[in-house]
């Protein structure tokens, strides 16, 4: 059993027991979360799609993490102007574990 769920403008395909990392939420470690967002559900019975959320689904998840990814070098120039202007970003995410996907 399988469902896609969306959080933070981005998709995950999820299924009970995976780790995944997603947008930062504002949860403490060990809080238990929701996505309501889900857009299809998987099982035995067949796959149930959404128009574009499907209604009574939800995906139950615990926060194991909150934390900062690598840093990521933006190097931005212009030819022939003697601009030039190096950052790093290192964005926020949250590490979640799906416990269970009810349908």
């Amino acid at each position: 059993m399988y469902a896609v769920i969306e959080t933070g403008a981005k998709q995950y395909q999820v299924k009970e027991g995976d780790v995944i990392k997603v947008e930062k939420l504002q949860a403490e470690v060990g809080e238990g979360i929701s996505f309501d967002k889900v857009l299809l559900v998987s099982d035995d019975n067949g796959i149930k799609a959404g128009k574009p959320i499907l209604e009574g689904a939800k995906v139950e998840a615990e926060v194991l993490e909150q934390g900062k990814a690598k840093k990521v070098i933006v190097f931005r120039y212009r030819a022939k102007k003697n601009y030039r202007k190096k950052n790093g970003h290192r964005q926020p995410y949250t590490k979640v574990k799906i416990k269970s996907i009810a349908y």
